[in-house]
């Protein structure tokens, strides 16, 4: 290990590279404390160039490589596992905007700059890059391209491998494949970015992307809407593109048990409206023309949505405070369970149709078998991606309901199947549900990912014991 450690520095500089436990820890545990691992070193190389270095080092070597973006992931995809037979290859000092291209709408980011920074920058090229999670400002650009991240505004603008023109990538021999093409266009054979978009670093390391720009919105409307049950707020979504077309960019579901998590943990947040209701949507509508035209769009859609029975109360922005004060709310479900306690986690997704039969089925079988279940249900209801969360309210009860995490996620995740959904929308696959996966997909589907593998990297060096 001292000749692999030493080699490691003479590329990136001893500075870069950390073999001691204590330097070693943040990076060696997940976002969430289920996965702690172990590793022979971690490096941080500064370049493609470094990178590539790196991967030939390591596979020289016969040495794994685990690389890891923001340590944001949900799934324990960028933590190494226990063996201590990996390096850990963290992309983070990989910070640089190489170019902006306002005109061609595109820009090309290195992967370890955060998502925050390519917001910033596009937008100081009075353009929009869409992507938006709750961890913008610590999860890093290679890991959203690995993990095909979705969050909110899937609903107008797609998820990240439609937001990806090309990429730089590190192949597990160490050789660089430059595909950073800005191309809406390019129909010369197949389209290898798309190998490395989800593949959660198991096939090659993300070095930079070519991503797709869009005009920058010059109003946004905002609303907090209570709905009287899951199939209105169906309802409610078909009418509010109906009427509004794509203006609509995020239509997010917020279960009671979600909004009061947030209430009872997040100092200084407060309900948006009086008395209590089982489900809210959080709407918001963006287009380029004057703010009070498109708040008159949004008030006259959800007034007829009260006249029809399908909202029961709502509060539209009166600010860009208040607007940020409602996605407040959405986004700080996930740190209010956090500090709640540990919870069985589902990242699911069925068709947008499915949705009130997925919530009534499931809920109905859960509480068949522990009637005190407790179901935070919330996420991106536009693209039909649902984050549904279980526990129980007492310690002793939730610890003994959480070791039964094996037959709680049979019965959810057999729904989805049986509504012809996925049991990873947003979140990966990982160390989480590698075994899980493997369940639900077909032989054939299975056999394709291990041949692209095999191809790819055939001596398991890329990420062992994630996805595949």
């Amino acid at each position: 290990m001292n000749d692999l450690v030493a080699a490691l520095a003479n590329v990136v500089g001893a500075q870069y590279v950390m073999h001691d436990s204590a330097s070693m820890a943040p990076y060696l545990t997940d976002w969430r404390g289920r996965y702690t691992g172990r590793a022979m070193a971690v490096v941080r190389p500064g370049s493609t160039q470094e990178t590539a270095d790196i991967v030939r080092i390591c596979a020289s070597a016969h040495v794994s490589m685990v690389p890891q973006g923001g340590n944001t992931g949900l799934c324990g995809g960028a933590t190494p596992l226990p063996d201590g037979g990996s390096v850990l290859v963290s992309m983070a000092r990989m910070n640089r905007i190489r170019t902006v291209d306002a005109a061609n709408n595109a820009l090309v980011a290195e992967a370890g700059c955060t998502l925050a920074a390519v917001q910033q920058a596009a937008e100081g090229g009075d353009r929009l890059f869409p992507l938006s999670l709750a961890s913008e400002g610590s999860c890093l650009v290679g890991g959203n391209i690995s993990t095909n991240a979705g969050g909110v505004q899937v609903l107008r603008y797609g998820n990240m491998r439609e937001l990806v023109l090309g990429v730089e990538v590190v192949l597990p021999d160490g050789r660089v494949w430059n595909g950073l093409r800005s191309l809406r266009k390019d129909n010369t054979g197949y389209d290898l970015k798309q190998l490395f978009i989800g593949a959660e670093g198991t096939l090659g390391i993300v070095t930079a992307a070519a991503l797709k720009l869009f005009p920058r919105p010059q109003a946004t409307a905002t609303a907090w809407v209570a709905v009287p049950d899951a199939r209105a707020a169906v309802d409610l979504l078909s009418l509010l593109r109906d009427r509004c077309g794509e203006r609509a960019t995020a239509f997010e579901l917020v279960g009671r048990s979600a909004l009061d998590l947030v209430l009872k943990h997040i100092p200084a947040m407060r309900a948006p409206l009086a008395g209590a209701h089982d489900w809210h949507v959080l709407v918001e509508l963006a287009d380029a023309f004057d703010g009070e035209a498109l708040d008159g769009m949004l008030e006259r859609t959800i007034a007829a949505a009260i006249d029809s029975g399908l909202a029961v109360d709502a509060a539209v922005a009166a600010s860009i405070a208040q607007a940020r004060a409602f996605w407040a709310l959405r986004e700080n479900i996930s740190e209010a369970q956090k500090i709640e306690g540990v919870s069985i986690k589902h990242d699911i997704s069925v068709p947008v149709s499915a949705i009130p039969d997925f919530l009534q089925q499931t809920q109905q079988a859960l509480m068949a078998l522990w009637p005190d279940v407790r179901i935070v249900a919330f996420g991106h209801l536009g693209d039909g991606n649902l984050h549904y969360n279980l526990s129980k309210p007492g310690a002793v009860d939730n610890a003994e309901f959480v070791a039964r995490t094996q037959d709680v996620n049979r019965i959810v995740h057999d729904r989805v199947a049986a509504l012809n959904g996925s049991i990873s929308a947003e979140h990966g696959i990982g160390q989480l549900k590698r075994e899980e996966n493997a369940r639900y997909k077909s032989e054939v589907e299975l056999d394709l990912m291990r041949t692209v593998k095999r191809a790819l990297d055939p001596h398991g060096l890329m990420n062992p014991g994630k996805v595949v």
